[in-house]
Order: C-alpha cells, then sequence, then structure tokens
C-alpha cells in the first residue's frame, strides 16, 4: 500500500491563480475582493479529499526576489518590481495584497503549516523540505515548471502536480512524464530540466537564455552531453566536434551568462526552513470557531465549510 504524501503548496502560485481565475465580485460585506482567498481555500480542501496527504505544508516568499539571485543576474524578476520601488516590493494587484494575511489566518484557524526561509523564495522552501525528504512520497502542488526540476525517483519520489490549467486538468508529472514531454533522459529527468532551462532561459522570470538556443535544441543538448558542465567543457575543446559551428559560437559568447544562471536556476536545496508548526495534517480543524468567524467576517461562503469538511477523518 503507498504510503500517504507529503504534500508541498506553492502558495503564491496557488492564491495568484485563484485571483485571476475567479470574478472580483466575490467581496466581504465591507467591499473587499475575496475571490483569491475562496479559490484558495477550495483548492487546498480538494487536495486534501483528492490526495489524502498525511502532511501538508504551505510553502511561502520570505523574499520574492532574493538578493544572491539579484546579484548573479540582475534582471532577474526585475521587469515585475513595483513602479517607483526599491526592487524589494513586487508588484501585485491592488486587490489581491489584503487577501493574503486572509489566507494565512485560515491555514491558522486550519491547522495547517506554514514555511518560509529569510532571504529565500517558496519555490526555495518546498526545494529543501522535498531534497530532505526521506519517509513519504513528495507531491509538489504548483503553477510554475520551475519545480519540474524536483522531480525524482529516490530515496522517495518526488511528482510535481502541475496546475497551469486548474485543479481539475491537473497534470502529474514524475520522471517519466518529465522525460517524455521534453525529450529529456528519464534516469536524471529532473536535474536535466533545470539544465535545460538554463539554456533555454525564462523571460517570465527575466532570465534571458542563450541566444538562439530554443527549448528543442537545449533539452538536446542535455541529453547528448549528459550534463551542463560536459556540455561547457565540449565547447572549450576543439577536438570535440559534436557541436556545430554555430552552436559552439552561442555558447561560447554566453559563457558568462552560463557561469552565473544556474544560481538563479536552480532551488537552494539548503535553504534554512523555518516552519510554524509540525506538517501533519489535524484529523479535524484546529479552531472551527476560529474559521467560522472568518467566514462571517469575509463571506468566504461554502469554501470554509468544504475546508472544514476536508479536514473531518
Amino acid at each position: 500500500m503507498t504510503a500517504a504524501p507529503l504534500v508541498l503548496l506553492d502558495s503564491a502560485s496557488l492564491y495568484f491563480r485563484s485571483f485571476y481565475a475567479l470574478p472580483d465580485s466575490m467581496t466581504s460585506p465591507d467591499g473587499q475582493p475575496v475571490n483569491a482567498v475562496r479559490g484558495f481555500a477550495d483548492t487546498v480542501a480538494r487536495i486534501l479529499v483528492d490526495r489524502r496527504p498525511s502532511r501538508l505544508v504551505a510553502c511561502l516568499d520570505a523574499d520574492w526576489r532574493p538578493e544572491f539571485r539579484v546579484a548573479a543576474i540582475p534582471s532577474y524578476k526585475a521587469h515585475r518590481v513595483a513602479a517607483e520601488g526599491d526592487g524589494a516590493e513586487e508588484e501585485v494587484p491592488d486587490a489581491l495584497t489584503p487577501q493574503v494575511p486572509i489566507i494565512l489566518d485560515l491555514l491558522d484557524a486550519a491547522g495547517l503549516a506554514t514555511a518560509e526561509a529569510t532571504g529565500y523564495e517558496a519555490d526555495d522552501v518546498i526545494g529543501a523540505l522535498a531534497h530532505a525528504e526521506k519517509v513519504d512520497p513528495v507531491e509538489v502542488v504548483t503553477g510554475d515548471r520551475d519545480l519540474f526540476q524536483l522531480v525524482r525517483h529516490s530515496p522517495t519520489p518526488v511528482t510535481v502536480m502541475y496546475v497551469g490549467r486548474g485543479w481539475n486538468k491537473v497534470e502529474i508529472i514524475g520522471p517519466a512524464e518529465l522525460a517524455a514531454k521534453y525529450a529529456l533522459p528519464a534516469e536524471f529527468a529532473g536535474d536535466a530540466y533545470a539544465e535545460m532551462a538554463v539554456l533555454r532561459g525564462d523571460p517570465s522570470d527575466g532570465l534571458p537564455g542563450v541566444a538562439g538556443i530554443g527549448e528543442k535544441t537545449a533539452a538536446k543538448l542535455i541529453t547528448d552531453f549528459g550534463s551542463l558542465h560536459a556540455l561547457i567543457a565540449a565547447v572549450h575543446d576543439p577536438r570535440d566536434r559534436r557541436l556545430t559551428a554555430r552552436v559552439r559560437t552561442k555558447l561560447t559568447e554566453a559563457a558568462d551568462y552560463l557561469s552565473a544562471a544556474p544560481t538563479v536556476v536552480r532551488v537552494a536545496v539548503d535553504a534554512p526552513v523555518l516552519m510554524d508548526r509540525p506538517d501533519v495534517v489535524p484529523a479535524g480543524a484546529a479552531d472551527v470557531d476560529r474559521l467560522l468567524a472568518l467566514k462571517k467576517r469575509w463571506n468566504l461562503g461554502t469554501s470554509v465549510d468544504r475546508l472544514i469538511a476536508a479536514l473531518k477523518r
């Protein structure tokens, strides 16, 4: 019988998607939008019912644009910096910002763990917790492809529940699925994905990638050479004839980027994670009265009811 999983939530990814998926006509009695709160609560309830985790952690951004990543590549998420900001504040929709504390209140009243690491992103928290897990299978719930790099077979399996199109259309991505999706080697699909992502880049994160190297070429290069390190070694070895002159030139011109990008793309599995409570899913909401008070205060309706029901075991 398969062990119940440890579920790691990419919280910001989930509440951002809820915010954009649900109408802002969902409001509290005083007119404040609560669409992200309701969508997030509904998603957590569905995860509890459908996946039956024994443990669950809602992972948070302590720093959405960590200094160590900006130092490596200054363009990292630069386009997301709030206007007139100093780089420390992310441009978040005005109607979403006040909903985040309500989400945290719900998680606290439900008795579900949250975790963060000073100076790191939620991706790093998820990566550190997944990397350290030696007992239960891990399921990462996210709408962010960056976390595909975490999939593995052992010592415990790690899969990504990709919710880019919502929970009803969730894609379960393990090593085999990732390898098939991107033409990567199945035996180290997670690592290969991260190194392909370095070459490909990601405009949404301000990562330029190697000019002229698209996703398919990047995947083939990592598959053929086995690692980014081996690929770069081949670039500097004139005796290695596996690279075309064009590709060798492109990689040579991108040498500075290639030396810095892995620090940005790779999750920091050594992030100093702090959890606010044990990660065991409680057999019932920790404080039902408080959840019901939050329901009334913010007009959260059946979303809170579903969360309470999902916690009853």
